[in-house]
C-alpha cells in the first residue's frame, strides 16, 4: 500500500471512531477549525481542547496533580466565576488545585511538508510549544500547544488554603488568559486559512508555484529576518513574545516501533 492510501485508511478509521474524550464532543470554540481540516486531504485531528479552566481534588495520599487519580470538582470552557469555585471547594476532601489548560490540538498530517505549513501558521500565532512528531510507520503527527498556563494549589486535605479575595485574582488571571487564548485560536485559524488557500492555488497554477519559489529565494536574500507571516501584526508579535519564553524550533522525535 502506497503511502497516501495509507495515510486515507488512517484518516477514515480515526473519524469513524466514537469521540472517547470526558466531554464527547468537539468544544464550541474549535468545532470550524476541527471540521475545515478533517475536510482537507493532508490532514484529519485526533484530540483537540479549546482550552478550559477546571477545579481538580487530588487525593490526600498524592502530591502531583493527575487527572486520571482525581475527582473534577469543576471544569468549563467559558470564562469562570468566584461563587463556582467557592461551592466546588465545598466538596474537595483532599488537595483541590485550580488549573488553567489553554488550546490543544493533535492533527496528523499526510507529509512533513503538510505539516510544516500548520506548524509555521501555530508558532506566528502565539502557540509557540507547538512541534512534529515522525513514527517509523510513516506517522507524521503536528501538536499545537502553548505555555500560558496556569496551576495553582488552593486547599490541604480538605481545608482551604487561601482567603476569598486571593480566589478572586487568580479567577481574573485565569480568565485574562482564556481571552487571550480565544484570541490565539481565532488567528490560529485566520493563518492557517490563507495558507491553505495560497498553497491550492500555487498547487493549480504550477508557474505561480515557480515564481513565487523565485521570490521566495531572492528576497531571502535580501531580507532574511522577515521569515515570520505577514497575517500578524508587530504589535501582536511584540505581545506574543512578552508572553511566552518557549523554543520556537521544530520537535522531531521517533516513536516505537508499534506505534
Amino acid at each position: 500500500m502506497d503511502r497516501s492510501a495509507e495515510f486515507r485508511k488512517w484518516k477514515a478509521q480515526c473519524l469513524s471512531k466514537a469521540d472517547l474524550s470526558r466531554k464527547g464532543s468537539v468544544d464550541e470554540d474549535v468545532v470550524e477549525l476541527v471540521q475545515f481540516l478533517n475536510m482537507r486531504d493532508q490532514f484529519f485531528t485526533t484530540s483537540s481542547c479549546a482550552g478550559r479552566i477546571l477545579l481538580l481534588d487530588q487525593g490526600i495520599n498524592g502530591f502531583e496533580v493527575q487527572k486520571q487519580n482525581c475527582c473534577w470538582l469543576l471544569v468549563t470552557h467559558k470564562l469562570c466565576v468566584k461563587d463556582d469555585v467557592i461551592v466546588a471547594l465545598k466538596k474537595a476532601n483532599g488537595d483541590a488545585t485550580l488549573k488553567f489548560e489553554p488550546f490543544v490540538l493533535h492533527v496528523q498530517c499526510r507529509q512533513l511538508q503538510d505539516a510544516q505549513i500548520l506548524h509555521s501558521m501555530a508558532i506566528d500565532s502565539g502557540f509557540r510549544n507547538s512541534g512534529i512528531t515522525v513514527g517509523k510507520r510513516g506517522k507524521t503527527m503536528l501538536a499545537v500547544r502553548s505555555t500560558h498556563g496556569l496551576e495553582v494549589p488552593l486547599s490541604h486535605k480538605g481545608k482551604l488554603m487561601v482567603t476569598e479575595e486571593y480566589i478572586d485574582f487568580l479567577l481574573n488571571v485565569a480568565n485574562q488568559k482564556m481571552e487571550e487564548n480565544k484570541k490565539r485560536i481565532e488567528r490560529f485559524c485566520n493563518c492557517l486559512q490563507h495558507a491553505l488557500e495560497r498553497e491550492t492555488m500555487t498547487n493549480l497554477h504550477p508557474k505561480i508555484k515557480e515564481k513565487n519559489n523565485s521570490s521566495y529565494i531572492h528576497k531571502k536574500k535580501r531580507n532574511p529576518e522577515k521569515t515570520r507571516a505577514q497575517c500578524i501584526t508587530k504589535e501582536s508579535d511584540e505581545e506574543l513574545e512578552n508572553d511566552d519564553d518557549d523554543d520556537l524550533g521544530i520537535n522531531v522525535t521517533i516513536f516505537p516501533e508499534d506505534y
